[in-house]
């Protein structure tokens, strides 16, 4: 394992790095967005084109890199992403954000994809599960860390922009020179949307639910931040918190769902997720207990994926578990792009208030189906029920590969 990780150093580097970027650009566009005097129904529409941008990624992306090779798919996609943020700060209008926010979802997206095939080519059975919980944690804590990079300089300037431009063009280095042959790449089969939720209905809806509230919060979650009168530093340490609590959350709701009936757990996530949002309402009048509250908030809201993949897949035989993946990520990216639209659409003719209650709403709505559904089926024996598996902040068809083999690899884990 150790051998492994030293030999993929220049992946995981560059992954960090790419990381950091895309967690500093996405609150920066927030803010700077409201400091131009976008309307809120605006910035929603143009963060939501990002999430339209990543599913378009999603499909096409694996089609380059059979055709051409992950090191010249990886190369290109990192330029283009380091030149569209720098493009969001030289000119400042809303309807080009909207277009180049397409093309950044696109190369993240493909970003991504050659990232996980990789890590999941250079992977053994034995050691699959403990590289992708090393991806998990760079993957998370590099959107930390780059929320506090917002404090290294003024937003109203080019200089934020410059930074993260910088960042993702060094990820190029440790990749593009790495002395490691490309791995072989095929592209994931997917199973039917109808045919998905006619096997998993829940889980199919829970994965939509999540991508609608993880695109609200952030597209939309500086913006409402700095609605409220948070400073920067407050910012920045507010959406941190969000990622971290999903970190933190992932493990101890997940350790649940493997040993109780899923659905209860997924219902009962939603739940929670609906009656905190209210919290984060009741108490955005204090930014530090906002943060606490806002910190479980990303906990289970964070973890609701995880729990809906694992949900979807204790109905599928392991190798079903890729295609149904990517299928569910774009529901889930569906979900993405709709919410921050909508969101900020009714915010701005009703007010910022509503921004927490909206979100309520939503897992309320999904509490109530999961209630329902649990009529019309019953539970999956506990012993027949798959592992849960930690997912990324947003992630590919690709990642369910480093974990398709299900059962047999967390069984070597456990046994070891």
């Amino acid at each position: 394992m150790l051998k492994i990780l030293s030999s993929s150093w220049p992946l995981f580097f560059g992954l960090a790095l790419i990381m950091i970027g895309n967690g500093l650009q996405g609150t920066l566009l927030g803010i700077r967005a409201s400091i131009e005097g976008f309307d809120p129904a605006v910035i929603g529409f143009i963060m939501s084109l990002y999430y339209v941008g990543f599913l378009g990624g999603s499909i096409y992306v694996p089609k380059l890199i059979s055709g051409v090779g992950h090191i010249r798919v990886f190369t290109a996609l990192a330029s283009l992403a380091s030149t569209t943020v720098l493009l969001h700060g030289i000119y400042p209008e809303p309807w080009f954000w909207a277009a180049i926010r397409l093309f950044t979802g696109f190369s993240y997206a493909g970003l991504y994809i050659v990232v996980e095939s990789w890590l999941n080519n250079m992977s053994t059975n034995k050691t699959r599960g403990k590289l992708f919980a090393v991806y998990q944690v760079i993957g998370f804590g590099g959107m930390v860390i780059g929320q506090f990079f917002l404090n290294v300089a003024d937003p109203e300037t080019l200089s934020l922009f410059i930074v993260t431009s910088v960042l993702v063009s060094i990820a190029l280095l440790p990749i593009s020179l790495s002395s490691r042959p490309a791995p072989s790449f095929e592209e994931p089969d997917t199973l039917s949307l109808k045919r998905l939720y006619v096997i998993s209905p829940l889980g199919l809806m829970g994965a939509f639910t999540n991508g609608f509230g993880t695109g609200v919060i952030f597209g939309m979650g500086a913006v409402y931040a700095k609605a409220i009168g948070m400073t920067l530093p407050q910012i920045s340490t507010f959406m941190a918190l969000f990622i971290a609590g999903g970190v933190v959350f992932q493990i101890p709701i997940g350790w649940l769902s493997d040993r109780y009936d899923r659905r209860i757990i997924i219902i009962g996530t939603s739940l929670v997720t609906s009656i905190i949002a209210v919290l984060c309402y009741l108490v955005s009048d204090s930014p530090y207990i906002l943060n606490a509250v806002f910190f479980i908030f990303g906990g289970t809201l964070l973890a609701l994926y995880g729990l809906s993949m694992a949900h979807i897949n204790d109905h599928l035989t392991p190798r079903q578990y890729v295609g149904a993946s990517a299928s569910a990520i774009l529901v889930n990216g569906v979900g993405a792009a709709i919410g921050p639209f909508s969101v900020a659409a009714i915010i701005s003719l009703f007010g910022t208030d509503l921004f927490f209650p909206l979100i309520a709403v939503i897992f309320f709505w999904f509490f109530g189906y999961g209630l329902y559904r649990t009529t019309k089926r019953d539970a999956v024996p506990l012993d027949e029920q798959s592992d849960y598996t930690n997912m990324p902040v947003r992630s590919t068809p690709i990642s369910m590969t480093i974990t398709e083999e299900g059962h047999a690899i967390m069984k070597d884990m456990k046994d070891e």
